[in-house]
Parts: C-alpha cells; structure tokens; sequence
C-alpha cells in the first residue's frame, strides 16, 4: 500500500537533453527556475570553478557560491572546470504516504544536471555532475561522482559547498563549535547571519526586509557525514558545508560512483508557509517497504518521567521504575485516557553504576528480576495498548549492533513493534562523533532492520531528520533538541516559553520531533 508511485491524471515527464554542445557554449550561464517561475538557479564556471546562484522573484538569495571537494592525498576538485554536458527533465507526480500531514504528495520540479571535467593541470579528467531540483518552496541540489579511472576509492577532508547569502539576514540558530559539540539539546539564539560562527542545521532566516524566508538543510543522508554551516569569508555573509569528521579529521570515506546527500534551500514568504513544506520528502526514495498497515503514529506516556525528578530510577532498587506492577499501572492510565503506548524505561539488565562509562553492559534481552517482559507485553496486548521497549546504548554501537537482531526477534515474538533507541554520551563507540559518517551508517543498519522486523522507531540523541521516513516509514521520530526533560531539572529553571514557538519554525521543519 505505501509509497508505489502513484501518476497523478496530470503526470508530465519532459526530458530534455543538451549534449555534446561546443565547448564555448557550454560555459555560458545555465539556469532552472522552479514550476511557478519564482525560483531561479543560475550555474556558471568562472576562472575555471563551478558557482551557483539562486534568485526568488528577480531578487537575489544566494550571491555566486562554489562547488566543489577537497580530497584526503589528492587535489582539490575545484579548479580548471568545464562544463561538457547538461541534462534537463521536468517532474509532475503525486506519491501516497502511510502517515503524516497529508496522505498525497505531489512532486513538482524542474531538473538540471550539470556535468563537469576538469581540464589542467595534471592529473586531469576527473568528473562529477551537480544535479540541481526546483520546486515552488525551494530548491535542492547534490554531487554525483561517476565510476572513473582517476577517481576510485577517496576520502573527502571538505566539502567546498558555500551558501553565499546576499542579505544579512536574521538567523535562529544552535551552535555546532561547542565542547559539546554532539548535542543539539540547546537553546535557540537569534542574531544577524554575518555574526554568527558555526551553526546546526536547519537554519532559518529571515531576509531584513521580511519579505522571503530562507531555510538551509540536507536531505537524503546516506553513507556520508552530517552537514553543519561555518562561517567562510563572514565579511560576505557566506556560509560553507562543513562536515562532522572522524577522529583524524577525515570526513567521508567512499568511492565511485557515489553520490552526495541533497542540500536544501527552503523558501517562504511567511514563516507559517515553512511547515507545510515537502522539499525534504520529494529529495527522498520512494518507500521499500509494501505492508505499511502496521506503522502508526500515537500519543503515549511512560515510565521516565520518574527519574528525571528522582521519585524512580532505571537502575535496580527499591525505587526502580521499570517493574511488573508499575508497567500494568501505567498500561491502566493509557487504555483509561485513549493514549496508545506505554514506554518503559529502565527494563534491561545494565542500568547498575556508571551506566554512561559501562556502555557494553547493556543487555536488549535480559530483563531485571522484578520486571516480566512477556507478561507485560500480554497485559498490554490485552487492554489495546502498545509497549514502547526502550534500548539506551549510551553509544556502545558495537554491543548494540550484535544484540540487535535477537533483540528484534524476541520483540517481534512478543508482539511488539515499537522501539524507543537512546544514545547518551558525548562520542559513541571508539571516540565517534554523533554526526560523522560511522553513525550515519548506524543508523541506516538500525533502521533497516527495524523495516525487516517489523517495527517502528523513535530515536534520541539522534542524528537529525533528512526525510528517511518516506523510504523507511517506520522512522517515526526523534528527539534532537532540548525537549521536556529539562524542565525538570535544568539550571535554568527549565525551558522559557518561547523556546517551543521557535522549535516549531527550526527543528522541526527537519521532521517530526519527540518532545
């Protein structure tokens, strides 16, 4: 039922390809505006590198940004370009999804592929093609590297993309230099774009005259690292990718063909026009998955509030939360009041000490003594209510991962198909970043197991949302901000009231948020 494509009686498929053009031709400015003429993309080499511009209305956006990579051991591949062929396709669709906002989503863009070849010095001929997508709220562009004899296996040290903004524009934005670099459980700050250092995305803005909204962020981050936006040349107001590295510094390691995830550009007249957006969802695969009858959004309570104001703890004890009884109480609440899960922190063997530092002592299947899994799960069952299973890492990656598929299976068995996941700690696994490649790949494993198995995610401390959950619809939700926890114990006196409205505008034009 999810996610075939369904051609709506309008469908327009319209490919239009310019090859083999003259070289002189070929260098001329190339441009794609979006289906209503409003956005408009320019590509051009200049000197020898590749730019791109963006324009709403006749009014510029983004001023000439470059393209390009720099290479771990080889040249950069940015300087002596040509551009040797363009594509072009114009896309008119509507595709059904399981849940969400809407159950039809139509996907409406204009295509341009630009191809280019470097020309001197030596070595000389590598390739790659910047596919850029324009739709009616904003635009989209990824690299795509082909197969090639001077470009095989290769690490990316940076990723050149820049965001050359031409206003200085009003951000709201959550730092990405901080000691703590691997959380996003911060508050919003709001300041002028040409002050602001390194920051998470999505970035919102606002251009000074108020008239366009300008959203940046990714979609389809598969195999590579997150992006952030650091300040390149502030005196400008340009922005540039910079990816999450690994532990000697190298951001991406793969090999041809490959291609990048997309980077986005939202666009808005009016903050209120930002949620309703579906940039990120159109940028993504069509679902894998054929039975999607199973995945369904709820509202539920749980077993954690407990702790955070120390009335119950995850550890084993006279306090521990995660009993038989106290489950059965809380699946009572829920069947009473309409709420569909129970979430049940605390459950698993593990939780004793420094929990944090003895991150491989978490068992996914061996409960506590005073907690029956099955028969909570039955009990649950019973009264219609799901069971949220709760698997806090703590960033033990490769403990989790070779538990993960009993875990499942034991899930699947007792008939429960919701996982809340957790990563606590500053690096995961052997000193990782949250956001670097290695967690990428991570989280691909976890949700495709998940999908496999038959159940439904909600990830904390996670990597944020770049619209996976229209291939993978059991990706339900994620945490990746500063939610409700902390009004119970922050030093701050928890969070201010206009912390929620912005989230709204910020964070969650990613994806859905748990709170």
């Amino acid at each position: 039922m999810w996610m075939r494509r369904w051609a709506c009686p309008l469908a327009l498929l319209v490919p239009l390809v310019t090859a083999g053009a003259a070289a002189a031709a070929a260098q001329a400015p190339l441009r794609v505006a979006s289906p209503d003429g409003r956005n408009e993309v320019t590509v051009q080499v200049r000197d020898g590198r590749l730019y791109y511009s963006l324009q709403r209305d006749g009014r510029a956006v983004l001023l000439p940004s470059l393209l390009g990579f720099a290479f771990r051991g080889a040249a950069p591949l940015r300087d002596s370009l040509q551009v040797t062929d363009t594509a072009r396709q114009t896309v008119d669709e509507t595709w059904t999804q399981p849940w969400g906002e809407v159950a039809r989503v139509r996907d409406h863009h204009n295509e341009l592929r630009v191809s280019v070849a470097e020309t001197a010095p030596a070595p000389l001929g590598r390739r790659f093609t910047v596919v850029f997508r324009t739709f009616n709220d904003g635009v989209g562009f990824r690299y795509e590297l082909p197969a090639q004899p001077g470009l095989g296996e290769f690490e990316i040290s940076d990723e050149l993309t820049e965001f050359a903004l031409a206003d200085d524009a009003r951000a709201w934005w959550i730092p990405s230099n901080r000691p703590r670099l691997d959380r996003s459980e911060m508050l919003y700050s709001s300041s002028p774009v040409s002050v602001i250092d390194s920051v998470q995305t999505p970035l919102t803005m606002e251009t000074r005259d108020g008239r366009t909204f300008i959203v940046i962020h990714e979609a389809n981050l598969v195999d590579y690292a997150r992006m952030f936006l650091a300040g390149a040349r502030m005196q400008d107001r340009t922005l540039r990718a910079a990816l999450a590295p690994y532990a000697d510094g190298t951001k991406v390691h793969g090999r041809t063909p490959f291609v990048t995830p997309w980077r986005t550009i939202q666009l808005a007249d009016r903050a209120t026009d930002l949620a309703p957006s579906v940039l990120g969802l159109n940028l993504n695969p069509p679902s894998v998955l054929q039975n999607t009858s199973w995945i369904k959004p709820m509202k539920y309570v749980g077993i954690w509030w407990g702790m955070h104001i120390g009335t119950m703890t995850w550890s084993s004890g006279a306090k521990h939360g995660a009993t038989t009884a106290n489950a059965k109480r809380y699946i009572d609440f829920a069947a009473a009041n309409g709420l569909g899960g129970v979430l049940v922190e605390g459950w698993n063997v593990g939780w004793d000490g420094a929990w944090i530092q003895n991150r491989n002592a978490f068992s996914f299947t061996q409960a506590y003594p005073d907690y029956d899994l099955a028969e909570v799960a039955r009990y649950a069952r019973a009264k219609g209510v799901k069971l949220i299973v709760h698997n806090e890492t703590s960033g033990g990656i490769e403990n989790y991962e070779r538990q993960m598929d009993s875990a499942f299976a034991l899930y699947h068995s007792l008939g429960l198909d919701a996982i809340k996941s957790g990563y606590v700690t500053d690096l995961v696994g052997e000193g990782h970043s949250h956001y670097g490649q290695y967690m990428v790949r991570h989280h691909r494993r976890v949700i495709e197991r998940a999908a496999q198995t038959g159940i439904m995610l909600d990830v904390h401390e996670p990597i944020h949302d770049t619209g996976e959950r229209r291939t993978y619809p059991n990706m339900m939700s994620r945490e990746g901000a500063r939610g409700q926890e902390y009004n119970a114990w922050s030093s701050e006196g928890g969070n201010p009231p206009e912390h929620e409205t912005i989230l709204f505008f910020t964070r969650m034009l990613a994806g859905p948020m748990d709170f």
